[in-house]
């Protein structure tokens, strides 16, 4: 007999301790606490690149799906920014230029279709002086000598992205480079720090 109460016991007490845990936690969670913010992980998944675009995008934004070798040459650019000691815009207005003049695609000589002698991710010319066929279609090289001449430009930091561009490319469509601003910058934010 004392065996069989026991045990009742025993039952009578696990069930309440589940009744317990079962109704205690199940009403503390039904009341939301203060401190749950699902909005900051929606965030973090999307990169702040409002310090990217400092002027707002100006116009219309263009957008292209990228390829792996696409990606590749976006990264290239990243990085030569960041071997370079620059900043962030830089790389902003960088990749926004190489998506106006390659869609980053590393160009070779495209005979008949070639614009003069432009070859690599920012069409720049050998003629003109921007180095060797060979330099030019190197992603780091070309990217090196475009940050170089965005160097030279007095208050490049403060410009528009699309006068910074145009003054490095002179361009004949020196408006056209905004249209990529967007896209380079999400580029940016997602692949700095990677």
């Amino acid at each position: 007999m004392n065996t069989i109460f026991r045990k009742s016991m025993l039952s009578v007490a696990g069930l309440a301790f589940a009744g317990g845990v079962f109704a205690g936690p199940i009403a503390h969670v039904a009341t939301p606490s203060m401190d749950a913010r699902p909005v900051a992980v929606v965030q973090a998944d999307k990169p702040d690149t409002s310090k990217l675009i400092p002027h707002g995008t100006q116009g219309d934004q263009s957008h292209i799906d990228l390829n792996d070798e696409q990606t590749a040459n976006a990264k290239a650019i990243i990085a030569a920014t960041k071997k370079a000691g620059l900043p962030e815009r830089a790389a902003v207005i960088s990749i926004a230029t190489s998506l106006q003049e390659s869609k980053l695609e590393n160009l070779g000589h495209l005979g008949d279709m070639n614009d003069h002698d432009s070859l690599g991710l920012f069409q720049q010319r050998p003629s003109s002086g921007w180095g060797t066929p060979e330099q030019i279609t190197d992603p780091e090289y070309s990217t090196t000598a475009f940050l170089k001449g965005l160097r030279q430009v007095d208050g490049w930091q403060d410009m528009p992205l699309t006068e910074a561009a145009q003054t490095v490319q002179v361009s004949a469509y020196p408006d056209a480079y905004a249209q990529w601003e967007q896209q380079a910058a999400d580029l940016v934010g997602q692949y700095w720090n990677s």
